[in-house]
């Protein structure tokens, strides 16, 4: 019998294509390379960034491969090129996934991504190396081939459809997310000022709580927080107990105590502790104090951590419990 037709995959294969099609409509492929280098002139912009990391590479590239052709140690510059790991990380988490699922080109995502880590993988290999002999620099000049034609393909392929593609508000959010990855390839990230001078627009999220990090139902916050392995108690600046996550405790928490200053639910001779520890924060000498103790039977780690907004302002401590005993056993530690 004939599979060829009303097949569930085959359905969905011709629905993403139909649907590239729309999304493609009215997008000027036609002039890909220009809008991608308009992008890359200007400071700061994603693209303006990357393209940079690539001039880097190719040149740290092309001297490495010097090295390795007069038989010189090229074990330093091949260190620098394996910050490649974080420009490959950039494309990952901001540009594929983009691309795949806001746009439908799954190429890049597909074949790209899988080359990235095939790349960053052998050079981590071959820099681990002990024995670098003739084979070890033959091995070494087809990574190095293969991420000098990764650069191209970006600057050809991948940079030009992310231009056609992307919207203004998506380039300024991959701009703002980039800022969490480490500089690379000697290339520090400019400032772009016309994303600097606007905040992310909010999301529409009727009954949710919109946070910086995402946005939730207060439903599913509290069962996150509840689901996390640790005893979360939240103080506020003014020293008043506001927050204590549910579940079994190690150490207890009555609902009563909410809306208590905090020195109120220690005994006398932990009190000037917890004091000191709280003033600490609250004046910027400490950021977290570790306790370690035992509790009924098993090892505990008690983490005291102040909680700062953005301009480091001092917002309150929060305390967190965590039962340890699954470390030691992870790790083999008998009694």
């Amino acid at each position: 019998m004939d599979r060829t037709i009303d097949r569930p995959e085959l359905t969905d294969v011709m629905a993403s294509v139909r649907r590239a099609k729309e999304l493609a409509a009215g997008k000027d492929y036609a002039h890909k390379h220009e809008l991608a280098a308009a992008l890359a002139a200007i400071p700061g912009h994603p693209l303006h960034t990357m393209t940079r990391e690539n001039e880097m590479l190719s040149g740290w590239i092309a001297r490495a491969r010097e090295k390795l052709a007069a038989h010189e140690d090229a074990g330093a510059l091949l260190e620098k090129i394996r910050e490649l790991a974080v420009h490959y990380a950039k494309k990952g988490d901001l540009l594929y996934p983009l691309l795949k699922v806001g746009y439908e080109v799954s190429g890049p995502s597909d074949l790209m991504w899988t080359e990235d880590d095939e790349i960053r993988d052998d050079l981590a290999l071959l820099a681990r190396a002990e024995k670098r002999d003739a084979h070890w620099e033959g091995r070494v000049g087809a990574v190095l081939q293969r991420a000098e034609r990764m650069i191209y393909k970006e600057n050809s392929i991948l940079f030009p459809i992310c231009a056609v593609n992307f919207t203004e508000d998506e380039w300024r959010g991959i701009y703002r997310d980039a800022k969490d990855y480490a500089h690379c390839l000697g290339v520090t990230g400019e400032v772009w000022a016309e994303a600097e001078s606007e905040t992310a627009a909010a999301p529409d999220c009727d009954g949710e709580e919109v946070l910086p990090g995402g946005h939730m139902t207060v439903e599913e916050l509290a069962a996150l927080l509840n689901t996390i392995p640790m005893e979360i108690t939240f103080v506020d600046a003014d020293n008043i107990n506001r927050f204590f996550n549910q579940g079994p405790k190690l150490f207890k928490r009555p609902g009563m105590a909410i809306d208590r200053e905090v020195f109120s639910c220690h005994p006398p001779k932990i009190e000037p502790m917890v004091r000191a520890i709280i003033d600490d924060f609250r004046q910027g000498r400490r950021d977290s104090v570790p306790v370690w103790m035992e509790k009924g039977g098993r090892t505990v780690l008690v983490t005291y951590m102040a909680v700062r907004d953005r301009e480091k302002h001092y917002l309150g401590t929060v305390e967190l419990v965590q039962d340890m005993e699954f470390a030691k056993a992870h790790f083999g530690v008998n009694e």
